[in-house]
């Protein structure tokens, strides 16, 4: 991928971006803005202000730098990437820029020891990357038939109150034409038009199976805390988006992509607003393969807050071997297969654990918890995948 100029500086580089790594993505995205505003709108400004995004993409660039000549490693993070930047509309004629103010940042925090040949290194790998994003990235936009950024109105014709948090949101195309096609597990990005000028994209997954006249959405309200702050577009969306309301939406993306065709078992392992990909994907097989043999875990915090309770109750009545397990952390957890506390591999159904592909979604200390477990339990690593909401959950490089 680079030049053998080059790599030792980029080997050399690995414990420096490990201790510097954030100061040097802060540093990049407070120039970038201040230089080029309108970035913002396709910028998480959310996980800005929380800090998330500065450390997520620290966590990238250190991955890159130490996996840089293991293709299989950075593959999979690739492709997540690519689909996240043409969900958004990430164009070719942004990577020079973002490299313009990803070395300068590297250079500021680095100081002397940002050397002519380190920084030139840094510019010819960050090229290669750059390169590599833009032709997928390009190729995935002419796939799926639409321009960078296109966005289609959408007419709300359903709004469902799913738990305490959560709504969704029934959206067909105002055009008239039918909506698109897309695989259970994939999002859309939302625009948010927040009000002087400013918008916002946020992705939402797709949380029913695919319909040739309409989508489905489910929104959870980020109330925040003492530690968190209210999410901006999720509390907009829950205040302003009603039945008849007209949004934009871009196509469908996203690489988590369950099997939802063949009759091999499967084992689907949720956590709060996570659920929502997981019921595209159990409504799906409930159409195609109602007599598969599906393990449906789920964890929430309480009753009230646990999501898609009728989706669930609905499959149960078509599939006759599925296997659900429900996980509320509060106390008083009652009922036919609900398990009081966080989820327990070992209170599951059972499964061929070596044979079964497991899917998880959920809060990034549900799936490090999850996969843990798993592991110890002996599921093999190629056996488990997962959905990450927000920035990139790199631990399995770093």
């Amino acid at each position: 991928m680079i030049s053998a100029e080059a790599r030792p500086y980029i080997d050399a580089s690995v414990p420096v971006l490990r201790e510097h790594g954030t100061t040097i993505t802060r540093t990049f995205y407070s120039s970038m803005f201040a230089a080029h505003p309108e970035l913002t709108n396709l910028f998480n400004m959310g996980n800005q202000a929380n800090g998330a995004q500065q450390n997520s993409l620290a966590a990238a660039v250190f991955a890159y730098a130490a996996n840089i000549g293991n293709p299989g490693a950075l593959g999979p993070v690739v492709s997540r990437i690519v689909h996240k930047h043409v969900s958004v509309g990430i164009r070719a004629d942004h990577y020079p820029i973002v490299g313009r103010y990803l070395l300068g940042a590297i250079q500021k925090t680095l100081g002397d020891a940002a050397t002519a040949p380190l920084l030139s290194a840094w510019d010819e790998a960050y090229n290669a990357l750059a390169k590599l994003l833009i032709e997928t990235e390009k190729n995935l936009y002419a796939d799926a038939g639409v321009a960078p950024g296109a966005l289609r109105d959408m007419r709300v014709l359903e709004v469902t109150r799913q738990s305490d948090d959560v709504v969704s949101y029934v959206l067909q195309p105002v055009d008239g034409k039918p909506a698109p096609q897309f695989k259970p597990g994939q999002y859309v990005s939302v625009r948010a038009d927040l009000g002087d000028g400013r918008q916002q994209l946020r992705q939402y997954s797709l949380s029913d199976a695919p319909a040739s006249d309409r989508l489905r959405i489910s929104v959870k309200r980020e109330r925040g805390d003492t530690a968190t702050p209210a999410g901006e577009v999720s509390n907009w969306i829950h205040r302003n988006i009603e039945r008849n309301s007209v949004i934009a939406v871009s196509h469908p993306f996203g690489d988590f992509t369950p099997d939802t065709e063949s009759d091999k078992p499967i084992v689907l392992l949720s956590a709060g607003v996570g659920i929502t990909p997981m019921i595209s994907v159990l409504n799906r097989i409930a159409q195609v393969q109602p007599a598969r043999r599906v393990v449906f875990a789920h964890a929430a915090r309480s009753e009230a807050l646990h999501a898609h309770r009728a989706d669930v109750a609905a499959a149960q009545k078509r599939m006759p071997n599925l296997a659900v397990a429900t996980f509320h952390e509060s106390a008083g957890a009652k009922g036919k297969g609900i398990h009081e506390g966080l989820m327990d591999i070992s209170k599951l159904p059972a499964w061929a654990r070596e044979e079964t592909d497991v899917y998880l979604c959920g809060p990034i200390g549900f799936m490090q918890a999850q996969w843990k477990a798993l592991i110890e339990a002996g599921v093999p690593a190629n056996r488990l995948h997962r959905e990450v909401f927000g920035p990139e959950l790199l631990d399995h490089l770093l």
